[in-house]
């Protein structure tokens, strides 16, 4: 199964970084579902079959939506990231100019959420 295996101890982590873990395997586990659907029913011959094998890839789009959602709510890092490129126009990489800076919102665990170097450009006089 994908992503089952922790990288440290269980009884380190807690439960918040446990549920997450779940979380992030089971959406894994989701997008591997959609790309199986997706190729089977790119080499189906047949259009009964294609049209169920449709429906059962758009439930786990469903779900992984979801998990997507509720990974966002709770881990600000990725609440930051989906606000800053999900929904936008354009080019994706763009994106990271025109979003508003600030901080994440959501729930911390009180420890530093960005420790990157940031946007060097913004620092640079006119």
């Amino acid at each position: 199964m994908a992503g089952e295996s922790l990288h440290e101890e269980r009884g380190l982590l807690g439960p918040e970084i446990l549920d997450r873990h779940r979380a992030i395997s089971t959406l894994m586990e989701e997008l591997e579902a959609i790309d199986w659907y997706d190729q089977r029913i790119k080499a189906s011959e047949n259009a009964e079959l294609r049209a169920i094998l449709s429906h059962n890839r758009n439930e786990e789009t469903e779900h992984a939506s979801m998990l997507l959602e509720w990974l966002r709510r709770h881990d600000p890092a990725f609440d930051l990231q989906l606000r800053k490129y999900l929904l936008t126009e354009g080019p994706i990489r763009d994106a990271a100019a025109t979003a508003p800076a600030g901080p994440p919102t959501g729930p911390s665990d009180g420890a530093a959420n960005d420790l990157a170097i940031g946007d060097l450009r913004a620092a640079r006089a006119p």
